[in-house]
């Protein structure tokens, strides 16, 4: 009788995304088409929607094939307590949203701004000088990051400020809002399937002068984005920013 082998197939190594909801999630899509697309077959990238995250060092524990992490709302800044080393985050950004997994040691990364910054500065014009950025968490870290590097003013919009220095939708009229022209929208406002939401603004301020950057990509064109155009304005999704930082996640895990 011929000897009977047993094969043990070697653990794919594991990839995933950490949010409450992720209903909204870009990157198992696109990480899945990936490793189809490229043959990378020792691969997989999951969803772990997250109720608190306390829950973190848990999932990493029930799952030791986890070698890193994508991080979206509403986490990455509150997951820069959890990380062993954030030194890899540019200095002024405290929001996180890629973690290399060494063992028990967290490596955080910022690959929004990388992902912002080569999508966003190719549309710039010599009169973009001045930006509303709407929203301070952490995907607002990232732009702020960027438009401070790039030498652009801006000023922060909120709900409900914390600080002095960030202003409420209210305080935006239309006299207001012709002081700057470039608006970036780091909120969820209009993401699916709540697309018939936008921010407070005063629209009709807008003009062909402006440029309009979403950081949300689905729809592809936002209510917000929408009613820019509608007045001429240059406008931009979130998609490239996506593919962007998710890219740069990838080669920080292969690193």
């Amino acid at each position: 009788m011929a000897d009977i082998v047993f094969f043990q197939s070697t653990p794919l190594r594991t990839f995933g995304l950490i949010g409450y909801p992720l209903s909204h999630s870009f990157s198992e899509k696109y990480f899945t088409e990936k490793f189809s697309r490229e043959q990378i077959n020792d691969c997989r990238y999951e969803l772990y929607p997250i109720r608190s995250v306390d829950e973190v060092k848990q999932l990493i524990r029930s799952f030791p094939h986890l070698k890193g992490l994508n991080v979206t709302i509403p986490y990455k800044q509150q997951i820069i307590k959890l990380l062993t080393d954030a030194s890899e985050i540019p200095e002024g950004i405290r929001a996180c949203n890629c973690i290399k997994i060494e063992g028990k040691i967290l490596i955080g990364y910022n690959t929004d701004c990388i992902g912002f910054e080569k999508s966003f500065t190719p549309l710039l014009q010599p009169h973009h000088k001045k930006a509303l950025v709407l929203g301070t968490g952490g995907a607002a870290a990232a732009v702020v990051y960027v438009l401070k590097k790039l030498g652009i003013n801006f000023t922060s919009v909120s709900r409900s400020p914390l600080q002095s220095s960030v202003i409420k939708y209210s305080d935006l009229n239309e006299k207001k809002l012709k002081e700057y022209n470039i608006i970036i929208n780091t909120t969820p406002l209009g993401m699916y399937p709540q697309t018939d939401s936008c921010p407070p603004l005063p629209y009709q301020a807008i003009t062909e002068k402006f440029l309009l950057y979403d950081l949300v990509y689905n729809p592809a064109q936002t209510l917000f984005l929408s009613k820019g155009a509608a007045k001429g304005a240059a406008i931009k999704n979130g998609e490239e920013m996506l593919i962007l930082q998710a890219e740069e996640s990838w080669k920080i895990w292969n690193s």
